[in-house]
């Protein structure tokens, strides 16, 4: 199964539908506990969840089989030099700790403009000695755009990638970057999905911001609908079907929400996809990119 396990909500108050906030300790055992019952590979976290590495550390048994997936600090200056590299390794080595591990499968760039700046590739070559040390199996970045993915493939040997798509947001698959990657032999996690849990929801529920898209979004419901789809299963019918993803990250609150991810993801594996993803691909960025709808509320 292509599911994967995001930790995010185990730090922080993450998701325009979430409504219960953080996911408590005893809530976070019953997810882990569900995950390997489910037989799921992936954990994705970062140093800048908030607490949930710690939290992750002091939850999951000491003999799991999960690979994890941690990322970087963000780095402030705007030349990076000996300083810069050595605080990502510093990084590393605290996730490490907070995690109870010696090592994680995946190690990620997580301000891909970062790698990005003068200097940069310091953070490459210390994440490439890392790798070297058995400290990490696989290096590479977190992206948003075409652009992004184009410029670290153009400098870097990366062997993974989390990148966002999903029904709205198709402009990588469209553009070829999917292709582009899985051709560098690149390895590519999938997130934002379910758009924060915006393709979930009832377009009546939907704040002011998404006015303009409300009516388009009630025809992809009521076409989901038609086609005895929800919304679960549709969302992760389009992101699991793309050959080129080797694994779907999704955030949840409760281990029945992971049970119901993974019935909805086993349905459309097992035949259940029959939606013309195409027609609801909408390409602005106000809509699309999840970092811009709190500037917008704020304007």
């Amino acid at each position: 199964m292509k599911i994967g396990l995001g930790a995010v909500q185990f730090g922080l108050d993450y998701g325009i539908a979430n409504a219960a906030g953080k996911v408590c300790q005893l809530e976070v055992a019953a997810i882990l506990a569900a995950a390997a019952e489910l037989k799921l590979k992936l954990i994705d976290t970062a140093a800048l969840y908030g607490d949930s590495e710690a939290v992750l550390g002091r939850t999951m048994a000491a003999d799991t089989s999960f690979d994890i997936v941690t990322k970087t600090p963000q780095f402030s200056g705007a030349v990076l030099g000996a300083v810069d590299a050595q605080q990502l390794e510093e990084s590393l080595h605290v996730s490490l700790l907070k995690l109870q591990r010696t090592a994680v499968y995946g190690l990620l760039i997580h301000r891909v403009d970062d790698l990005l700046l003068p200097g940069g590739e310091v953070l490459m070559e210390r994440m490439v000695q890392l790798k070297a040390r058995g400290l990490v199996r696989k290096i590479g970045v977190s992206v948003y755009t075409g652009q992004q993915i184009d410029a670290v493939l153009a400098r870097f040997p990366i062997d993974l990638i989390q990148l966002p798509i999903n029904v709205l947001d198709q402009r990588l698959l469209h553009a070829g970057h999917l292709r582009k990657l899985k051709q560098a032999g690149v390895e590519i996690h999938a997130r934002s999905v379910f758009l924060q849990g915006l393709l979930l929801m009832e377009p009546c529920d939907l704040p002011a911001h998404f006015d303009g898209v409300r009516e388009h979004l009630a025809t992809y419901h009521r076409c989901i609908a038609a086609q005895g789809l929800t919304p679960l299963q549709a969302a992760l019918g389009f992101v699991t079907g793309l050959e080129e993803i080797d694994q779907v990250v999704c955030g949840v609150n409760s281990s029945v929400q992971l049970q119901e991810i993974c019935m909805a993801a086993g349905y459309m594996a097992a035949g259940g996809e029959h939606v013309g993803y195409e027609a609801f691909a909408i390409s602005d960025e106000r809509i699309v990119n999840p970092a811009l709808w709190q500037q917008t509320k704020e304007k």
